[in-house]
């Protein structure tokens, strides 16, 4: 980063202008992405798209242990979550979504491209595949490409939200 010339701030990590516009922010994130996401659920037998089923609950399951009841497992890994949350934020958001704008000139279209090409990759890399994972993951990246434009580019709203969501999926685990 320093070598290029890139703050933190630069990329998003920095004090909001106003804690409630962030926490507006967070919210209208968080809204954006579970509604797209029911949105897509109702849809997707119409849209006739050839996806995989989504087993990420297997997944999960192979990746995390067995959460069904384990509130000491739940409770241990959270932190890390979290972790790897406001890092994916840094990462798609932060330095994807510039670095696609600054190669196509930063111009409206860039952004657009920006937006639509981090959501599809951060959709791809939670799944590796076309399923509805990747596709409902997408919708997120969606959500959270426009919050970051939408919201001035400050990614606390983003992690906030994506923290939550992570914990929410986590919590529909131990139950």
């Amino acid at each position: 980063m320093h070598a290029r010339g890139v703050s933190w701030k630069d990329i998003g990590i920095r004090t909001p202008e106003s804690y409630k516009s962030a926490l507006i922010g967070t919210i209208f994130i968080l809204g954006f992405a579970i509604g797209s996401i029911v949105l897509f659920q109702a849809f997707k037998d119409q849209l006739g798209l050839e996806i995989a089923p989504d087993h990420s609950n297997k997944q999960a399951a192979s990746k995390f242990g067995d959460l069904q009841g384990n509130w000491v497992l739940f409770f241990s890994i959270i932190p890390f979550i979290w972790l790897q949350s406001m890092l994916e934020e840094i990462l798609d958001r932060g330095f994807l979504m510039n670095w696609i704008e600054k190669a196509f000139a930063s111009t409206l279209f860039a952004t657009i491209l920006a937006v639509i090409a981090q959501a599809m990759i951060f959709g791809f890399r939670h799944s590796n595949d076309l399923s509805e994972r990747s596709i409902s993951v997408g919708l997120i990246g969606l959500a959270m490409g426009i919050g970051y434009v939408a919201f001035g580019r400050n990614l606390w709203p983003l992690i906030f939200a994506h923290c939550a969501l992570n914990t929410l999926s986590m919590l529909d685990r131990v139950n």
